[in-house]
């Protein structure tokens, strides 16, 4: 595994975690907006075309 494949993951993961703790805190917007950065993020995880 690559360092950008493996900080890409991190960043998905954190963006994941974030939404959860801010939809439980009642911040549905903030999480709406990080699951779209955490997909945007998770794009390049994808394989090449």
């Amino acid at each position: 595994m690559t360092l950008a494949r493996a900080s890409w993951i991190v960043v998905v993961a954190v963006c994941a975690i974030a939404a959860v703790l801010f939809a439980f805190s009642g911040y549905t917007g903030y999480a709406i907006t990080l699951i779209a950065v955490g997909f945007a993020a998770g794009v390049n995880l994808l394989p090449p075309p």
